[in-house]
């Protein structure tokens, strides 16, 4: 269950955060399609945007995690066939949610921990526009493909030269091995 957020009082990122925001998106979108081996213009058919909390809309806006992924229906200006519609997806950065795990836990650094988040989200995108997953998966599907995900963005930043990243990956390893107590649970209960 997600809960929604009253967004007045939520800490955002400040103009020096921002700017290492957008410079994670560009790591993350270039390590996500040199992965998925995409050209740019495949890159391109994926239509996204991303999102920090001063830009989202109160349904955006969600308690727990980091971020989230909504699929929105776009056209083209001008375009009224239903042929033009096509998948329009937003990535919601909960800025108040990261910056409270930065201070909860002091080995995590913004940049590192913003690249792990947006490689994550990005695979989502990727897994739901080449059909891989479905967007309104049941919920134990919803708990096995977050672990598929986290498993991609390990294996796309380990051993990866980048500042911090090895702090963050212990970070979500705990996260893996919860994750997968669950799933092994679920199973069991089958």
């Amino acid at each position: 269950m997600v809960i929604v957020l009253e967004t007045t009082a939520l800490e955002t990122f400040s103009a020096d955060q921002m700017m290492i925001v957008d410079h994670s998106v560009a790591i993350a979108e270039e390590m996500v399609c040199n992965y998925y081996k995409m050209s740019a213009n495949q890159w391109l058919r994926h239509r996204y945007d991303v999102k920090t909390l001063a830009d989202l809309a109160p349904e955006e806006t969600v308690k727990g995690p980091f971020a989230q992924v909504v699929r929105y229906a776009g056209r083209q200006h001008e375009a009224f066939l239903g042929s033009a519609v096509y998948d329009f997806y937003k990535i919601c950065l909960q800025d108040n949610a990261i910056l409270g795990a930065l201070r909860a836990s002091p080995i995590l650094v913004l940049s590192p921990f913003l690249t792990y988040i947006l490689v994550h989200e990005l695979v989502h995108i990727v897994r739901f526009a080449k059909f891989y997953q479905q967007f309104h998966a049941p919920p134990e599907e919803k708990q096995k493909e977050e672990s598929r995900v986290h498993e991609i963005t390990r294996s796309i930043l380990h051993g990866r030269s980048i500042t911090g990243m090895a702090n963050v990956l212990d970070y979500y390893a705990q996260w893996r091995a919860d994750a997968q107590d669950v799933a092994d649970t679920n199973e069991n209960i089958s």
